[in-house]
């Protein structure tokens, strides 16, 4: 039988809290009221030991984080560069989820350190392949990429090519489809209906269903081993900040996988942001990497031509 919440309280008085003389009522006007100690992992409150476990009954435990260097309660998320930020991270046949937008608010500099890894056979949940010589692009051109789950894959002639000569595996998906599937799997609902692709190829195989008259099919969420994202501003316990359309894909994949990773322009200490303005708090963020004087290149530059004097 699971315990009651007063008999958790009994408890704590038991055990001797300092800031309950005599397990006095909160009501009493003449002793200190008894508040409950924040119970956090591993920590020990005067006899009692919270774990993961105790949390909740019939909760699983949470997986160990090998990652987490601990000073005193705190844990310690900022690392020093990309290639220490995925250390004992990355591995052959992993999925990766990568944020950004064509070249807009990718994560180069985390990207860049999977290519230096030599990691292959991976799987990547992207909204495109970047382009040739940068973002995804570097790691199509070191054959390190077995299948892409993406909504659009122009402006890369090596993904073409890789397509055409069936060296790689694509899943597409209608854009929309392809960011509710990944919202869906940070908030842990395994799938959806939605009316986008009935009557079509993206139709085939999976499961209709017919609502108010219309037609919709089933899309299942996804979910990855790795996210890396990037941020425009963060502190070091991991809240972030988005700057603009940079923004995009980044916050639902932080939420969607085992571990994310960041990569931010700016990092700040707790208290610096705005609490308004944070999108994602640090509790979905595992590690952090700052990266200032970030090289941001243009996808597609556009110019006005200027009239020519008479």
């Amino acid at each position: 039988m699971a315990p009651t919440w007063s008999g958790l309280l009994r408890i704590v008085r038991r055990a001797g809290n300092p800031a309950c003389e005599g397990g006095a009522r909160p009501l009493d006007p003449t002793r200190r009221p008894c508040r409950l100690p924040l119970l956090r992992a591993g920590a020990k409150h005067r006899g009692i030991i919270a774990t993961d476990r105790d949390r909740l009954p019939g909760a699983q435990r949470s997986p160990a984080r090998p990652d987490a260097e601990e000073d005193g309660m705190a844990i310690k998320k900022v690392y020093p560069d990309a290639a220490t930020a995925l250390a004992g991270v990355l591995r052959d046949g992993m999925t990766i989820m990568s944020g950004g937008f064509g070249l807009c608010g990718i994560p180069g500099v985390l990207i860049a350190a999977i290519r230096d890894s030599g990691v292959t056979g991976l799987t990547i949940i992207s909204n495109n392949a970047g382009v040739d010589g940068a973002g995804l692009g570097l790691l199509l051109e070191a054959r390190q990429v077995r299948k892409m789950v993406s909504s659009y894959v122009g402006e890369n002639k090596e993904f073409m090519r890789q397509y055409l000569a069936k060296e790689l595996e694509i899943e597409f998906n209608p854009q929309g489809t392809l960011a509710e599937r990944i919202r869906a799997g940070g908030a842990g609902i395994p799938a959806f209906f939605t009316r986008t692709g009935v009557g079509t190829d993206i139709a085939a195989g999976k499961p209709e269903q017919e609502f108010d008259g219309k037609r919709y099919i089933q899309e299942r969420s996804l979910t990855a081993d790795l996210a890396i994202i990037h941020a425009w501003r963060g502190d070091t316990e991991g809240n972030l900040v988005y700057r603009m359309t940079a923004r995009n894909f980044n916050p639902v994949m932080a939420t969607a996988a085992h571990m994310t990773v960041a990569q931010v322009e700016e990092l700040v200490q707790p208290g610096d942001l705005d609490g308004d303005h944070i999108v994602t708090p640090g509790i979905f963020v595992h590690r952090l990497v700052a990266v200032p004087n970030l090289d941001k290149r243009i996808e597609q530059r556009t110019t006005r031509k200027h009239l020519q004097e008479a």
